[in-house]
């Protein structure tokens, strides 16, 4: 019967040895999860160059009438410099700039605002005015002597502040500002009017006709 008895303990410690380490094995096997779904790879961002504005003609479009504005009488405002000459009136004919407050102040009838006026009408309200105790028939006629300033900005060689010229494009504003610089973008030149007494922006060709008070940038190319 003993020899049994050592087989019996022989085999239950071989068990108690070997169920562990099957066991323990076990524990690093996951099962197969069949609902699991696999992450999509994360592509890399895009970055892409900003779209060129659309060029606005002057036959239609929102801004048709910034691009029409040439055509248009000119109004004055600050920067401008008017001749006035009343006839027979030695001491109120001169020269008169109109100030940042659009106005200009001649002897007698003092400050006259002008800003939006075109010279027609200037001269109209200085006849007005004259006439109102001053002199009885006023012969009024008002000129701008010199235009204010147009402003050019971005990728020129020498942006700033230049003067007006009569029948000016802007391709001659371009060459003023002496040409354009090596990142120019020659198809993307914005112009800002004051048109009505509101600021629009708009993309514009080479042969624009600019007027007093303009503002070009000429923007920088992406390539």
């Amino acid at each position: 019967m003993r020899p049994k008895a050592k087989l019996s303990r022989l085999t239950v410690l071989l068990v108690a040895l070997v169920l562990p380490a099957c066991v323990h094995r076990q524990a690093y096997v996951a099962p197969a999860d069949p609902g699991a779904v696999e992450a999509a790879p994360i592509e890399p961002a895009v970055v892409q160059a900003p779209a060129p504005m659309p060029i606005v003609v002057a036959s239609g479009g929102p801004y048709a009438p910034v691009l029409a504005g040439h055509d248009a009488p000119y109004q004055l405002d600050a920067g401008d410099r008017l001749r006035v000459q009343v006839f027979g009136q030695e001491g109120l004919t001169n020269s008169y700039i109109v100030d940042a407050a659009g106005n200009i102040s001649l002897t007698l009838i003092g400050s006259v605002p002008v800003r939006g006026l075109t010279t027609a009408q200037v001269a109209r309200v200085i006849s007005d005015r004259l006439r109102a105790g001053y002199i009885r028939n006023p012969h009024v006629s008002v000129e701008v002597e010199v235009y204010r300033p147009f402003f050019i900005l971005g990728e020129v060689n020498a942006p700033g502040q230049y003067p007006y010229v009569p029948n000016m494009t802007v391709e001659a504003a371009v060459a003023i500002a002496g040409g354009f610089a090596p990142r120019a973008n020659k198809g993307d030149i914005l112009l800002a009017r004051n048109f009505n007494g509101e600021v629009m922006r708009v993309r514009v060709l080479p042969d624009m006709p600019l007027r007093p008070g303009d503002t070009l940038t000429v923007r920088e190319r992406w390539f």
